[in-house]
């Protein structure tokens, strides 16, 4: 099976057709966590919105960082097949089946073994303590089958194929939904019935795409002629994955303890913050594919040493990614009770969300810029800056300005809402003075064989 070159054609045509599958999955994926909380929000009570929202932070940011180090590898293979060298997109084939293979069996043996202390750091309110602890439980016996998945899709995405990712994502996505109304709405199994369902989809997704590798011959092509595992590429893959990854991290962390504060103004708060921050993600999914796409097409550009045409592809990203941003503003500005309002019928959580959402929402915006700057560093072999300044922007920024308002607000989540794109304006800040001053330089050209990590 071959790649595509994406170093080749029109750039706004190749990223637009490359983006679109990118796109498409994100929603299909987020899907997941939307029917849950959309089919609990309808057929059960405050008590599961709850568990299903502050589970779905914590497997998320478990999926963040999967997504995140499996960036390394679409990252790496892109570059080697940029460069036309088939040995090494071979070694890195087989060494990312191993890295991530390990490492899902440590993330989730690590979830099971902390659910207690994860449950208490998150000061879940003791009414949905049990539940939330039972979704998590479920939840966590998928990790091997998310970081499995997401490997697998970061290959393709090197090799220039975001399709596929897109099909298969689909397929599980319809067994998420019909499953989620069986055990839910039917069954009426609640928060437990949603983990399930949800777990189900994502074995599902894993086996359809170890069946699609075999069938489209990719593992009978790269089982031989390089070594099954080699260091040099694991060390590649980690090296830049785990910038990325921790950045993902970094902001989902932010999310995890936003909402550990705000879970302790009481079940309606978390109840509301958990709807806003699925809704926010929603939002985030254009601006996520763009950065996704321009991620690998950037090392394409970097292995080809065509570093011009990539910054060309930064501009168009950007723009792209501004359309919808700007649209989901409005959206909020305009719609906040009604969008608050599809995912619950408390109409205490629908009024404390609509402020909460109107405020955040801004972020939508800002984060248009950040994201394509953080994908076009990382796939140009600058992959540290973005962790930087996202450690910067959460700490230092965002996390005080949420634990400040939540206090200062009289009990409003309105205020709490503005700390997010406040966080994004200071990365954007760290961002055009790193590209204008410090890497200039080094994203002109380069090559896979010597990446910089600076």
């Amino acid at each position: 099976m071959e790649g595509r070159r994406l170093t080749e054609g029109s750039a706004f045509g190749t990223l637009v057709r490359f983006s679109l599958p990118f796109l498409l999955a994100n929603i299909l994926q987020a899907c997941y966590g939307a029917s849950d909380l959309f089919m609990v929000g309808r057929f059960s009570d405050s008590v599961g919105v709850c568990a299903v929202a502050t589970g779905g932070q914590v497997m998320q940011t478990i999926t963040g960082l999967s997504i995140g180090l499996t960036a390394g590898g679409t990252v790496l293979i892109g570059q080697y097949y940029g460069a036309r060298r088939g040995r090494e997109v071979a070694s890195a084939v087989k060494t990312i089946f191993w890295v991530f293979g390990l490492l899902s069996l440590a993330l989730c043996a690590a979830t099971l073994l902390l659910l207690d202390p994860i449950c208490n750091l998150m000061q879940v309110p003791a009414e949905a303590l049990a539940t939330t602890r039972q979704y998590l439980f479920l939840c966590a016996l998928g990790i091997p089958f998310i970081v499995g998945y997401n490997a697998v899709s970061g290959i393709l995405r090197g090799l220039g194929d975001s399709r596929t990712p897109l099909l298969l994502i689909a397929l599980a996505c319809v067994i998420n939904v019909s499953t989620d109304v069986l055990f839910v709405g039917v069954m009426r199994q609640g928060a437990a019935g949603a983990a399930v369902s949800t777990v189900l989809a994502q074995v599902a997704s894993l086996v359809l795409a170890l069946f699609y590798l075999a069938g489209r011959g990719l593992v009978r092509k790269y089982r031989g002629g390089a070594p099954c595992f080699k260091l040099v590429a694991a060390k590649q893959v980690l090296a830049t994955g785990a910038p990325i990854a921790l950045q993902e991290g970094l902001v989902n962390l932010s999310f995890l303890i936003i909402t550990a504060i705000l879970n302790g103004l009481g079940l309606v708060a978390a109840a509301a913050v958990g709807v806003v921050e699925k809704l926010i993600a929603f939002s985030m999914l254009p601006t996520t594919a763009f950065a996704a796409a321009l991620s690998a097409m950037t090392a394409q550009h970097r292995g080809a040493g065509m570093m011009g045409r990539a910054k060309r592809c930064l501009k168009m990203a950007i723009a792209l990614s501004l359309v919808f941003g700007a649209g989901c503003f409005l959206a909020a500005q305009l719609q906040a009770p009604a969008l608050v309002g599809l995912f619950t019928g408390d109409p205490r959580v629908v009024a404390a969300g609509s402020g909460y959402l109107r405020a955040y929402s801004a972020d939508c915006m800002a984060v248009c810029f950040v994201f394509c700057m953080n994908a076009f560093l990382s796939g140009g072999g600058h992959p540290v800056f973005p962790l930087v300044h996202s450690l910067l922007s959460t700490f230092l920024v965002r996390i005080p300005l949420s634990f400040f308002f939540s206090r200062s607000g009289g009990g409003s989540l309105t205020p709490v809402g503005f700390a997010a794109p406040l966080a994004t304006l200071f990365s954007l800040l760290l961002c055009l003075w790193y590209m204008k001053k410090v890497a200039s330089s080094g994203l002109e050209g380069g090559s896979a064989a010597a990446p910089s990590h600076g």
